[in-house]
């Protein structure tokens, strides 16, 4: 067994350097590594490739995630695909929802500062019907680009369409008031019945109570706004009765549908330079409260009225013999603040304001302490309010100033909670009222006992000549149809017709009328006959008695 296992030499024992082992250098990299390094390249590409075209996430935010539904609702922009939602989830205080939406490569470039975000659904509004097309593929979110350069990765997701695109030519303002008013995003905002904008956002502040709306203005539009412009809620249809009488205003039909802004630049006001986006302005209520609001100088006065103010409102007329001068501010005003020791009774405070600019004046030429001394004058000189009238369909009353030159010297200075007292006198209404009230006292002061005596008597007597007056009747009834009486026509007409026939026979053609004038005709030749006698004996009465009218009178004798 040994043998078999000690090496024996052979035949070829002289050539055993020929088959001995010789090293040999060998290369580091076998082209056996070249297939997996070539894998490992390829699984490196596609893993790169698998995550560039994923996209770039983004954080949505809004209040509530309806019709949103994680790995199928998609994002799109002008009715393109760009991205879909990956996830949806609720915050962290349970507040709202938050969406992970993952957005294409090549759509990257559209996630700016100012790009904006929208729920696209169903909707039914003033402009018709939208997002019918969502009913069958479902809800899906737009993306609107922006214009700015900063890139932004989280943003808010609204549940209303934007009013103005993105970059669209415009002015924004903010309109800030004290109602609570039903404008909602989307109402228009109307110059002259003409819209030429939209409200973007509404929001209530409770710390100040105030309401805020966000207001976009169109272009070349936003020029009409100007630091003179008013703004005021349309409310449609404005119907009102008050001291001016009745005024009907209607606005455009969209206006009366739904409500909405309208704005305008008041008639006493210049128009104004243009204002900078943003600028802030105050919603009135309607268009006199804002045409008032132009009135921001001016002087306060009481009027302490000693009559009713039933009928006297707030936002009244303040008129000096039919110009509007002023306005009443408050009905009534510091209620409990002292009466004037000088007044004899208590009296109702009411506060009116005198506007000097309602007479065309330029604020630059008001002086406030001039005018206050001007009318401090004027009341020495008899000027007086009084409460009038201004519409009997409405009762309304205004505050009329006029001259009372008769109550100059009864003039008393006197001042109420810090303003100074308008001197007043009752009312053309007090002034009846007071003038039925005297006439009743005079009436109640008349012994009417006397009187209801005295008319008895009266109706008595006149009672009585009632029934003679009835006799008398009686009796000429029975004269009249007494034959007797009835026939003395017949007898009248007989007496009549002789004598018209006795007038006939003394016609001119009658042979007495005749004669009759021939024996005038004689009496008239005798008459101037005895015209030279009666002339004699005018003259010379004894020349009846002695012929010779020259002899002288004679003398008797005396007695012896």
């Amino acid at each position: 067994m040994a043998n078999d296992s000690t090496p024996q030499n052979t035949p070829d024992t002289d050539n055993g350097e020929l088959h001995k082992a010789k090293s040999s250098p060998q290369t580091r990299l076998s082209p056996i590594w070249i297939v997996p390094l070539v894998a490992v390249i390829i699984g490196l590409w596609l893993v790169y490739d698998n995550y560039s075209s994923r996209g770039t996430l983004v954080t949505l935010t809004m209040e509530s995630a309806e019709g949103i539904e994680a790995g199928s609702t998609l994002i799109r922009s002008r009715n393109v695909e760009i991205g879909r939602v990956q996830s949806v989830r609720l915050s962290d205080d349970l507040s709202h929802a938050v969406m992970v939406a993952r957005i294409q490569p090549e759509a990257e470039a559209m996630l700016r500062e100012d790009s904006r975000f929208w729920v696209v659904k169903p909707r039914i509004g003033r402009e018709g019907i939208s997002g019918l097309g969502t009913v069958l593929s479902g809800a899906y979110i737009q993306l609107e680009p922006g214009q700015s350069d900063e890139p932004k990765r989280e943003f808010e997701v609204s549940d209303v369409p934007p009013v103005a695109p993105a970059g669209q030519a415009g002015l924004q303002i903010n309109l800030v008031s004290q109602l609570g008013n039903s404008l909602r995003i989307g109402d228009p905002v109307s110059y002259q019945g003409y819209t030429v904008g939209r409200v973007e956002d509404t929001r209530f502040e409770p710390e100040t109570r105030t309401m805020h709306h966000q207001v976009f203005i169109e272009e070349p539009y936003a020029q009409l706004v100007t630091d003179s412009t008013r703004f005021w809620t349309a409310s449609g249809i404005d119907f009102r009765l008050d001291a001016d009488g009745v005024r009907v205003n209607v606005e455009s039909l969209e206006a009366l549908l739904g409500g909405g802004v309208t704005f305008g630049v008041p008639e006493d006001l210049p128009m104004g330079k243009p204002v900078e986006a943003n600028t802030r302005f105050n919603l009135y209520a309607d268009e006199d409260t804002a045409r008032e609001g132009t009135f921001n100088r001016y002087l306060e006065y009481v009027l302490l009225v000693d009559d009713t103010v039933r009928g006297l409102s707030r936002g009244a007329p303040v008129e000096f013999r039919g110009v509007r001068i002023g306005t009443v501010a408050a009905v009534p005003w510091n209620f409990t603040a002292p009466q004037p020791d000088s007044r004899a009774r208590f009296a109702i405070p009411v506060l009116i304001r005198i506007e000097p600019q309602r007479l065309g004046i330029e604020n630059t030429d008001i002086d406030l302490e001039e005018w206050d001394n001007r009318f401090k004058r004027m009341f020495g000189l008899g000027l007086r309010a009084s409460l009038k009238n201004g519409s009997l369909l409405t009762g309304a009353l205004f505050v009329d100033l006029n001259f009372q030159r008769d109550l100059a010297d009864e003039y008393v200075a006197e001042r109420f909670a810090d303003r100074t007292v308008f001197p007043t006198v009752a009312g053309g209404f007090a002034q009846i009222q007071a003038q039925v009230t005297s006439l009743l006292e005079k009436l109640n002061e008349l012994e009417v006992e006397p009187l209801l005596a005295g008319l008895d008597r009266n109706l008595q007597a006149s009672e009585s000549v009632l029934n003679e007056v009835r006799e008398v009747s009686a009796s000429i009834n029975q004269l009249l149809n007494d034959p007797d009486t009835q026939a003395i026509g017949g007898n009248l007409n007989g007496t009549l017709e002789e004598l018209r026939s006795t007038l006939e026979g003394v016609s001119p053609s009658s042979p007495a009328y005749q004669e009759l004038t021939g024996a005038i005709e004689r009496l008239d030749r005798l008459m101037r006959d005895l015209q030279p006698l009666t002339r004699t004996l005018n003259e010379n009465p004894r020349a009846l008695l002695f012929d010779n009218l020259d002899t002288q009178d004679p003398i008797p004798r005396a007695p012896r």
